[in-house]
């Protein structure tokens, strides 16, 4: 089974090597990872993000599933690229796990970074914006998109020291790709 193993890893100062450290995870129990910073791009060119991009969806298309580490980036929610990723699988049928290194509740991570207040029953940002409150780790589509083709959201009982370092929350998920690879 090949894997895309996507998140915002890729933005790490030592990107390469949690990248080798995902893929020999995944080799250990039998699967092949696919990290999107294997791909061969000329980041010089000037269509590199084009690159990029269609190098990303081309990995996704050969792999068979996604491993998306939805650990928020630079706010309260998963990195968007990210999610695209996870979209794009789900719209394919493929089988999708992610995890999130934060287990905290998606309105209470906003409450983190802007005031949220309760406003005739709901949770209202400053800009009286309603603030998703179904008591799920990120935004209801991503949850359920995990549930309904693959498994669900993988969260360590509490936050480690460091969220972008700490694999046991992905290899919880590679455990489970190589439970479905021998059931099948």
């Amino acid at each position: 089974m090949k894997i895309y193993l996507a998140g915002p890893d890729v933005f790490l100062p030592d990107a390469h090597e949690i990248g080798r450290q995902k893929v020999a995870i995944c080799a250990r129990f039998g699967l092949t990872g696919l990290y999107p910073l294997d791909n061969k791009i000329d980041v010089t060119a000037a269509d590199a993000s084009r690159q990029i991009f269609c190098g990303n969806e081309a990995m996704m298309d050969e792999a068979d599933a996604i491993i998306a580490n939805l650990t928020p980036f630079r706010g309260a929610g998963a990195d968007p690229g990210t999610v695209y990723e996870l979209g794009y699988m789900a719209g394919r049928g493929k089988f999708c796990l992610a995890y999130s290194n934060d287990p905290a509740v998606y309105a209470d991570r906003v409450g983190r970074f802007i005031d949220v207040t309760s406003e005739n029953g709901r949770l209202v940002d400053a800009q009286g914006l309603t603030v998703e409150d179904f008591g799920l780790v990120d935004n209801l589509m991503m949850i359920h998109a995990l549930e309904l083709h693959g498994c669900p959201l993988v969260t360590p009982a509490q936050m480690p020291v460091d969220v972008w370092h700490d694999l046991a929350a992905f290899e919880a998920c590679v455990r489970m790709a190589a439970a479905r690879l021998i059931a099948t």
